[in-house]
């Protein structure tokens, strides 16, 4: 389930605990809709820590370049125009 997914559990269980005034047999929709917002609650933060472990940055090693015989490193930031 994404993130889209909790996102809808905690607004239809918002909408049956704090909007609607229905009266079921056998079901409390006050309870129902607590449960749903609990459940994507749960799933908001399981899929943002699991999102964050994926967010691995890796740092790329310069890369030695031959120019007129001598030896420079290009990290792309020094290379400059007109120089």
């Amino acid at each position: 389930m994404g993130l889209g997914g909790c996102i809808i559990l905690i607004a239809v269980g918002a909408i049956l605990t704090f909007a609607t005034d229905w009266d079921m047999q056998g079901v409390n929709l006050d309870l129902v809709g607590i449960i749903f917002m609990i459940v994507g609650l749960i799933g908001v933060t399981t899929f943002s820590s699991i999102a964050r472990r994926r967010r691995v940055v890796v740092q790329q090693p310069t890369t030695p370049v031959a120019d007129d015989g001598r030896l420079h490193t290009r990290d792309g930031y020094s290379d400059g125009y007109g120089v």
